[in-house]
């Protein structure tokens, strides 16, 4: 199936056809925000809320208004921009306070603190997943091995890491729905 015909059914909450969709798009998602972000992590990172993204708000799609694959990449784009502003703004106000000579910029602190809790957030609802989803996700999103590396080093076979890892995103993103 392509991504036409996926993107309707995530919208009803499929999980194989989000599953189809991931293997379908993933690729394309990730090259895209790594040719704007350049850095390899971030670009994980940025690929990796966007597929998020893409679960929660299949619903959005409008095929009168082009494909499922040109919005999905036009919703990596503008989340890998909405990244290097970010950085660039943050960038900014670290050199204003330093050229003022003060301490840490209250948004600093209050940043700092955000992704500290956000992180705290993270391994807590990490922690509430299976060993194998948990072991599954650590390799693929941490340690950035592929699904059939994965498999191999856990010495299962390949789709039980991916329905693992997809039970365990879908767990996740409930966990972290529950903290916000």
């Amino acid at each position: 199936m392509d991504a036409d015909a996926l993107l309707p059914r995530v919208a009803h909450g499929d999980h194989q056809a989000f599953e189809e969709l991931y293997g379908l798009v993933s690729g394309p998602v990730y090259g895209l925000v790594r040719r704007v972000l350049r850095d390899p992590a971030q670009a994980e990172e940025v690929a990796q809320e966007v597929l998020l993204e893409l679960w929660r708000t299949a619903g959005r799609f409008d095929p009168a208004r082009g494909t499922a694959l040109s919005w999905i990449l036009t919703l990596a784009h503008r989340r890998a921009v909405d990244r290097v502003r970010s950085a660039r703004a943050a960038g900014e106000r670290e050199r204003r306070v330093a050229e003022r000579g003060e301490g840490p910029a209250f948004d600093q602190v209050a940043e700092e603190v955000e992704g500290s809790l956000e992180r705290e957030w993270v391994r807590r609802c990490l922690e509430r997943l299976t060993d194998l989803q948990h072991q599954a996700l650590t390799l693929a999103y941490y340690d950035g091995y592929t699904y059939r590396e994965v498999a191999r080093r856990l010495s299962v076979p390949l789709g039980t890491v991916k329905a693992r890892m997809r039970d365990g995103l879908l767990r996740l993103r409930d966990c972290l729905g529950a903290a916000a």
